[in-house]
């Protein structure tokens, strides 16, 4: 648990209100001890399905489940106090009726204590928002590159770059705002699109390879401080943990092998009384 003063949690509401305003600072967040160090930095912290790739090696997102995003947060609910905690609804426990939606996000609700679920566009989301958002449920939106979608899409790939597919991420776009998101995540988009979606909703986006005049920004915050070979086009790493690691991890094996450590810094002493 997070040892400074307790902070008043930042809410849907006040991230709607920001609409316009200051830009939003978002990131994902998996564990308490990032959760705590970025609590102040953030205005959102995303428990994001990308933790199955990103913290369980998995393909894709589409092999993470319900067990798993409540585990993540309430390891984050527990390292963060000021910062709007948002959890995803993973694939599959969504998308087939408004009652699944809200007999997954309940769950997620009661037992992480996040203020919000994400959920990503697909056929029928509208209802589920609505249905979700009435009966006390905020909801963060995801429209444009839907990553649960890879498997129909055939990988990983921008969206917005005919006309067809602009009209789309707009309708979609104006849909969940509609039915009462308080905000939504733009993702892989054309950067003109992003910032037409921006100018014609009235809640905030957030992007994520769209374009700065988005209301905010999120990175996995892992991609961010360069923990993996590759990243996305769209990241910008700020830190290479990579090989701050791997470098740590090396200085320690030279040490053992050289039996320089543990040193006398390290060891326990019988204390000798007189």
């Amino acid at each position: 648990m997070s040892m400074h003063s307790k902070a008043t949690r930042i809410t849907a509401p006040a991230i709607t209100a920001r609409k316009g305003g200051e830009k939003l600072v978002c990131l994902t967040a998996y564990t308490a001890p990032v959760a705590e160090i970025l609590d102040d930095k953030a205005d959102l912290l995303l428990v994001g399905d990308s933790l199955g790739m990103v913290v369980h090696g998995l393909p894709s997102t589409v092999g993470v489940t319900l067990e798993m995003m409540i585990m993540h947060g309430k390891a984050v609910a527990r390292g963060a106090e000021r910062a709007m905690i948002v959890v995803d609804l993973p694939f599959g426990t969504y998308e087939r009726s408004p009652q699944q939606a809200h007999e997954s996000a309940s769950r997620i609700m009661a037992e992480t204590g996040c203020q919000a679920v994400k959920v990503e566009a697909c056929d029928g989301i509208p209802e589920t928002i609505e249905f979700l958002v009435g009966r006390g449920i905020p909801v963060l939106g995801h429209v444009g590159l839907r990553p649960q979608a890879v498997n129909v899409d055939g990988g990983f790939r921008a969206k917005g770059r005919t006309e067809t597919e602009r009209e789309r991420v707009l309708a979609e776009a104006r849909a969940v705002e509609k039915a009462g998101a308080f905000a939504t995540v733009v993702e892989g988009v054309d950067a003109a699109i992003a910032s037409e979606v921006t100018a014609a909703l009235k809640i905030p986006t957030i992007g994520i390879g769209a374009s700065a005049d988005c209301d905010g920004q999120i990175l996995v915050t892992d991609d961010m401080l360069g923990m993996f070979d590759w990243s996305p086009k769209f990241v910008r790493r700020y830190a290479n943990l990579r090989e701050a690691i791997g470098q740590a991890a090396d200085g320690y094996a030279r040490d053992i092998r050289a039996g320089t450590f543990p040193g006398e810094a390290e060891l326990y002493r019988l204390k000798r009384t007189k």
